[in-house]
């Protein structure tokens, strides 16, 4: 293998790595907030109950997720320094404002939050873990402004005398209409995460303590996890449309490759469900199709026109290799010339399914969960119980099917139409390229033993014994609650 093609695998093992950990962390912060909300405004034990268990969950994903996340950072000056050379100074601006300002609000607030528990006022207390959720937030969009760029270039030139691309409009980056649909729908699918969590080790522990007075509590923990759920995954649905119309208009060959489209439909273009032919998608044995919704999901018609990859390889290198040069970038960038314009079809087609899969699936199961455990019901069949433990597991997934289906799909480009990846890749041999992504992957092989072994030793503990009156929840100067902390 080449140094191209192992940096990417590098660069695509660390980067899933990290993004398992991230929606964990934005749609769980939001949910500890809502109990410790809720504490505060009913005075219900319960909710400081949960807050304190869901919140210890939370500073094992977070801890985590901050060590990928620094090694992510080092993967552009590793493997991709002629990229980051040629767009540093847009690239790294949104990014310098996510780890000055937003990281830096979610670490501090959550540090306070940590140590904070009757130290500080409870509605101050409560409002630390609603800023490292704020912090959490202002990331992913700082983040995903420096990724919407690569899926659509704007507020830059190129200045010929250096030799690089140069901010002109660093508003124009942060409201990129890509960027603009892509935020919501990412943070839709962090919700989905988080209710996911809440639900299925509400699930699982509704089982493992039925009978108990703590039954009930687990059961409201569950039911919190499917409503919250079933409201993210309208909201997936809703942004997920928004953005394909989007995706279509600025990349018309990833919407052909995400249905493996080969020649053009000029209406009522039909999505398959389902299909079974050649690895490359040109020929078909037996497809499960539903009529015209692939032109609905392009265009926002059923009658609509969606461009085939056949006709889409004839007309897209004149067009781009046109604005190309209408920015003055160098061919070497833009032009290369053993450049195929169009990705890995079967990656991108079955990814582009299992995204939608199990998100609706995810979305099934809290409806189920809803169902069996109404009118206060609290025992569950042994099939719950396996749900309640895949349930997280399903729209994290769908999260790294998005992320593969999203970068993937814009190959051959790492800007698109600008810079071509094969030229962003460093000049790094083939050997250690392949020792770095080695040691990296058997490091977060380590770290995932360890993050396992830590989220399931303190899901199987549970939430704190209750209080031993209903007094004890109390916060007054001389009866606080116990600050959380971890003993392993």
């Amino acid at each position: 293998m080449s140094n191209l093609d192992l940096a990417r695998w590098q660069f695509a093992i660390t980067t899933v790595y990290h993004f398992l950990f991230v929606p964990i962390t934005i749609g769980l912060s939001a949910m500890v907030a809502g109990f410790e909300t809720q504490w505060l405004r009913g005075r219900n034990p319960e909710m400081l109950r949960l807050a304190k268990f869901f919140g210890k969950l939370l500073l094992i994903n977070f801890a985590l997720g901050l060590v990928t996340g620094i090694v992510q950072e080092f993967q552009f000056g590793m493997n991709w320094s002629a990229y980051s050379r040629f767009f540093g100074d847009i690239f790294g601006a949104p990014l310098a404002f996510e780890a000055l300002l937003a990281f830096f609000l979610e670490s501090t607030f959550l540090g306070v939050w940590i140590f904070g528990w009757g130290r500080i006022p409870e509605k101050a207390h409560a409002a630390c873990m609603w800023l490292v959720h704020i912090g959490t937030l202002l990331s992913a969009y700082f983040i995903l402004a420096a990724n919407s760029f690569m899926q659509h270039p704007v507020g830059w030139k190129y200045n010929a005398t250096t030799g690089r691309a140069e901010l002109t409009d660093f508003v124009a980056v942060l409201t990129n209409k890509v960027q603009l649909v892509t935020f919501p729908h990412v943070v839709a699918s962090a919700y989905l995460v988080g209710g996911g969590v809440v639900m299925g080790v509400g699930l699982w522990l509704l089982h493992k303590h039925r009978g108990t007075k703590d039954s009930l509590m687990y059961r409201k923990a569950a039911r919190i996890g499917a409503v919250v759920t079933l409201l993210a995954g309208a909201g997936v649905a809703v942004t997920g449309d928004t953005q394909g119309k989007i995706m279509t208009e600025v990349q018309p060959m990833k919407m052909a490759a995400a249905e493996a489209l080969y020649t053009t439909q000029d209406h009522c273009a039909a999505f398959s469900l389902f299909t079974i032919g050649s690895l490359n998608g040109q020929s078909q044995k037996a497809a499960v199709k539903v009529p015209c919704v692939l032109s609905f999901l392009a265009t926002g018609s059923f009658e609509g026109k969606v461009d085939g990859i056949d006709d889409l390889k004839a007309s897209l290198p004149a067009q781009l290799q046109k604005q190309a040069r209408a920015e003055g970038v160098p061919a070497a960038y833009s032009q290369p010339a053993d450049a195929v314009y169009t990705p890995n079809i079967p990656l991108a087609y079955w990814s582009f399914r299992l995204m939608i899969g199990v998100g609706m699936t995810s979305t099934i199961v809290a409806l189920g969960v809803l169902w069996v455990t109404r009118k206060g019901r609290t025992a569950l069949a042994k099939p719950w119980v396996w749900a309640g433990i895949a349930v997280p597991l399903l729209p994290v997934l769908g999260n790294s099917f998005g992320w593969i289906f999203t970068e993937t799909g814009r190959q051959p480009w790492l800007v698109y139409g600008v810079m071509s990846t094969k030229t962003g890749v460093s000049g790094n041999g083939a050997g250690t390229v392949l020792t770095s992504m080695v040691v990296f992957t058997l490091l977060y092989a380590a770290l995932a033993v360890v993050e396992v072994r830590l989220f399931l030793d303190y899901t199987r503990r549970g939430a704190d014994p209750a209080p031993p009156d209903p007094d004890a929840a109390s916060t007054d100067e001389h009866d606080t609650p116990a600050p959380v902390s971890f003993v392993y």
